[in-house]
């Protein structure tokens, strides 16, 4: 494992630029900055982070390649977007489930944006169907759902986040003990973090602390999907 930080000031300085020349011109002649302080970077920490994740569960996958595997891609997909500047301007990283082919499963990611980095963990935008069994299984056993919310190393740490229903979901009563989470559309935790905690050189030892507070929500929801954790 690196002794030296896999990620540097340079990397949150080039997502500033980018941000301020979201086009194809200038990221053609900045691509050697891209491939060396983002990519390269993200590659190394993929890999350095696979025996970690493997004792916090052998069921996700820290997966270097740098297409396809955990490192999301810097292009943006505009086709549907009103948005059409080509780059995203964070770096992505996604362990996702063995068993996962898409981003919406359950999972750890790493975030990198200048001003607003985090450790997130859980599932994004599940489907509908997904959803309901993640409520069910809070429904079913809720004093579970609330031991996990209060362990110390979550409550002191993360937070539950993303977007919720306006109503109650279809079977549930409006004054349910835990209404406010039953409706939520993300099942995700979020942790905030420096850019100074993700460019020190124990940055890896930080990331795999916060993975393995956050570990028995990821566990919750693998086990309400009837997938191995």
């Amino acid at each position: 494992m690196a002794t030296t930080p896999y990620f540097s000031s340079k990397l949150f300085t080039f997502l500033k630029d980018l941000k301020a020349n979201n086009d194809r011109d200038w990221f053609n002649d900045n691509k050697p900055r891209y491939e060396k302080e983002v990519k390269e970077a993200a590659v190394r920490f993929i890999s350095d982070f696979a025996p970690q994740l493997g004792k916090i569960s052998p069921h996700f996958r820290a997966d270097p390649r740098p297409v396809g595997g955990s490192l999301f891609r810097i292009y943006r997909d505009t086709r549907f977007a009103k948005d059409k500047t080509p780059y995203k301007t964070h770096v992505g990283i996604h362990f996702r489930h063995e068993l996962a082919k898409t981003a919406h499963a359950p999972g750890f990611y790493l975030h990198l944006e200048p001003a607003s980095a985090f450790v997130g963990a859980g599932i994004w935008r599940p489907e509908p169907k997904v959803a309901q069994l993640i409520r069910q299984a809070i429904v079913d056993d809720p004093d579970r759902w609330k031991k996990i919310m209060k362990r110390k190393a979550f409550r002191e740490s993360f937070s539950l986040s993303g977007d919720s229903l306006k109503r109650p979901p279809k079977g549930v009563e409006p004054d349910h003990p835990l209404i406010d989470d039953l409706k939520r559309k993300d099942f995700i935790a979020i942790s905030d973090l420096t850019q100074k905690s993700a460019t020190s050189s124990d940055f890896m030892k930080q990331f795999t602390a916060s993975c393995r507070g956050v570990a028995p929500l990821v566990e919750f929801i693998c086990d309400a999907l009837s997938v191995p954790y």
